[in-house]
């Protein structure tokens, strides 16, 4: 009996030593974790998804601005693999600041699964509108009014509602590894950013004829919105927000509830303070 109290206490010492590295590092890169439990700090997350939404956008949209800019220069494959690219770089440079969603869909599930307070939500999501439609009017300025500014549409012969539901569950396989990398052992940066940015690759590469494969109500609403043309977004809307939430049911049937630690530092980003299940907001 005393052998095995002495290994918990050994094992709760070495989990604190671990979390206060953690916490060192932290502190090392972004400043005293003083300063992001202030609530005052709150803008430092919502510029953090702003910006990486923008640069989604711009890489995303921006494959079919510069192919119509350069008379076809630029491959299928070569436009669908730039956005999983940068959405790696964006995870592992800013992920712990805000938790890098960068998709309206992503903040509703991490909401729902109970990693993400729900009052944040609303933040969250009209940054990502406006990085999106910055980027589309950035590339209008720089390159012109080509390619339909990125626009995802519908391919040839194919229904909005087609769209739709190829949008519905591409996006349960897009949260449902997010959520998936985002969760007990598996939650380490590197690990979520490849797994993320490798599934949009492999989406687009076989499904862009005929969606677009957006899975992201913020990166189709960039083109739109500086297009003035929303005339197929309903389905860029119902598709990855009923896909993210279909989700959310299977990461509770595979690992049960959501509200830990892991997940709500993977959603909330490792600064600042965390909110989980067990506490109050």
């Amino acid at each position: 009996m005393a052998d095995d109290h002495t290994g918990r206490v050994e094992e709760q010492s070495d989990r604190e030593d671990a979390e206060r590295r953690g916490h060192h590092r932290l502190e090392l890169e972004f400043g005293r974790r003083a300063d992001f439990d202030d609530p005052k700090h709150e803008w430092r997350r919502l510029f953090s998804e702003l910006l990486g939404t923008f640069f989604l956008v711009l890489v995303g949209a921006g494959g079919a601005v510069v192919n119509a800019q350069s008379d076809g220069a630029i491959s299928r494959a070569a436009a669908v693999t730039a956005p999983g690219l940068m959405v790696m770089a964006i995870i592992l440079f800013m992920g712990a600041v805000s938790g890098a969603h960068l998709n309206p869909a992503v903040s509703i599930a991490f909401a729902a699964r109970g990693d993400f307070p729900w009052r944040r939500v609303p933040g969250y999501v009209i940054v990502q509108l406006i990085g999106a439609t910055l980027a589309c009017l950035f590339l209008w300025a720089v390159l012109g009014k080509l390619g339909m500014l990125g626009a995802t549409e519908p391919g040839p012969g194919i229904s909005a509602t087609q769209a739709m539901l190829m949008e519905l569950i591409l996006t349960v396989g897009l949260v449902s590894v997010i959520l998936g990398t985002a969760s007990g052992a598996q939650n380490v940066g590197v690990f979520g950013a490849l797994g993320v940015g490798s599934y949009i690759i492999l989406a687009g590469l076989w499904s862009s004829p005929i969606s677009g494969a957006s899975m992201n109500p913020a990166r189709s609403f960039g083109p739109d919105m500086a297009l003035l043309d929303f005339t197929n977004y309903w389905a860029y809307v119902v598709g990855p927000l009923a896909g993210a939430l279909i989700a959310v049911g299977f990461a509770y049937v595979l690992r049960g509830p959501g509200g830990g630690k892991s997940g709500a530092a993977a959603a909330q980003g490792r600064i600042g303070p965390l909110r989980t299940t067990d506490e109050k907001e």
